[in-house]
């Protein structure tokens, strides 16, 4: 057996987590379990694939194994926008070859699809509103963000509208941001309220357990993995742990853990509602991808999200949690100064997986061994639609969506330690640096 090395392990203070109804959450596993599959990650990925699977496969059992308790991991701490548009950040226009921004345009769009027709069918209560998103800018070069932008939606052929800043009040309360431009395709969500309603809704053949880290696993004609209170043996198995796949040994040296912090308000009074004026709620992302993501939720909080770390091992860090939160209270007050008094009840960190090229993977590990790993910052829809398709794809479907992220590359090699975070740390720093009062 493989020891697995480092173990998810999210701080306390997930204010996704902590606002959305609480749950049953299900018992860990003990003991010796025989299963036909097994998919480790009850992210949004995880969830996709393990429902998937069990629908394909009505008389097998799929196992659904999460480290932690469902929603107060990485797929509760993102910031809640279910994106359409793909978004190339390597290219001058951020569309970049049009062929794969439009298969990666479908690929959004059916997520998103996924999504609503789940939350419809079984009433899940997670604060979704087809809203759409800004993309706000501050300085020059954010405004040029945004204008290179344009050109590349009208390439693919997407609706957008600009709006100055004279009128930004009307639609987002503060005067801060010099121009933006919205584009109507976005949902918003309460992503920790999301992933515990989409694990409640499983079909009656998925078992999940939480709160069961796998430390040790074996690859061979069946897969073996075990934790401290047992083992699960499966016929098959699916990786949907993101960067955490590394630590099951694949795609070594090739997905960036990063984490980034997040900051929410208590709830606005009404005497403070009135004060912020704008729409009820909204979602701003940054020109520059170092600057600030900001969202009033249809509870009336504000959420501030910025401020990035390198954690090669995966862990949280505490101290950076503690800086990063004044760099929250700075971006908050440039942006709300009408709401002096307004504190924030929480602070969370979560992580990503980045890879170097930009590109994820979807299929065969090993024999007996599948992932969908490495959703680049887009776990929401990009992990709803792999992790579907993925299981289709087992099940010997194919269509245009599933050959795309066959055929895709996916995530390249990155230099060994301690280039690695030399190089990465510096280009963190420097870029957090540039980006001024888009921060």
């Amino acid at each position: 057996m493989t020891r697995v090395t480092t173990l998810p392990a999210d701080d306390a203070a997930c204010g996704w987590y902590h606002t959305s109804a609480p749950r049953r959450v299900k018992e860990s596993h003990s003991g010796e379990k025989k299963t036909r599959w097994a998919v480790i990650g009850a992210g949004f990925t995880g969830l996709a694939a393990a429902r998937q699977l069990a629908l394909n496969f009505p008389d097998e059992e799929v196992v659904l194994i999460e480290a932690q308790e469902v929603g107060f991991g990485t797929s509760g701490r993102n910031a809640g926008f279910a994106i359409d548009l793909p978004h190339d950040i390597g290219a001058k226009d951020y569309i970049g070859d049009i062929n794969i921004a439009q298969s990666t345009l479908k690929l959004n769009l059916l997520g998103q699809s996924i999504l609503r027709s789940l939350v419809e069918q079984h009433g899940i209560d997670c604060q979704m509103h087809a809203c759409g998103k800004y993309q706000g800018a501050i300085e020059d070069r954010g405004v040029a963000v945004l204008d290179a932008y344009r050109s590349g939606l009208d390439k693919l052929g997407q609706p957008y509208e600009v709006i100055e800043g004279k009128d930004l009040p009307d639609h987002i309360g503060t005067s801060f941001y010099r121009k933006a431009l919205f584009t109507p395709g976005t949902i918003l969500i309460q992503p920790s309220a999301l992933v515990k309603g989409l694990a409640d809704s499983l079909p009656s053949n998925v078992v999940l357990y939480e709160n069961t880290p796998i430390t040790d696993f074996e690859y061979g004609d069946k897969v073996v993995l075990g934790h401290r209170n047992g083992r699960i043996t499966a016929d098959k198995l699916v990786l949907a742990n993101n960067a955490f796949g590394m630590r099951f040994g694949f795609l070594q040296r090739t997905m960036l853990p990063m984490f980034l912090y997040a900051s929410l308000t208590r709830p606005l009074t009404a005497a403070e509602q009135a004060q912020l004026g704008g729409k009820p709620f909204w979602g701003v992302i940054p020109a520059d991808p170092f600057g600030s993501t900001v969202r009033r939720t249809p509870d009336n909080r504000i959420l501030i999200r910025n401020s990035f770390s390198f954690n090669p091992n995966q862990q949280p860090k505490p101290h950076c949690l503690e800086r990063f939160v004044r760099n929250h209270r700075l971006s908050f007050e440039r942006r709300f100064p009408m709401l002096p008094d307004v504190d924030f009840e929480y602070t969370w960190s979560g992580s990503l997986a980045l890879s170097q090229n930009h590109k994820g993977f979807f299929g065969q590990l090993a024999p007996n061994v599948y992932g969908a790993l490495c959703c680049n910052g887009l776990g929401v829809t990009r992990g709803t639609v792999t992790g579907t398709l993925l299981a289709d794809w087992i099940a010997g479907q194919r269509n245009e969506q599933i050959d795309f992220l066959l055929d895709t590359s996916g995530p390249n090699k990155v230099p060994p330690e301690p280039f690695l975070s030399i190089g990465v740390n510096a280009t963190l720093w420097w870029g957090q640096m540039k980006a001024g009062k888009e921060m």
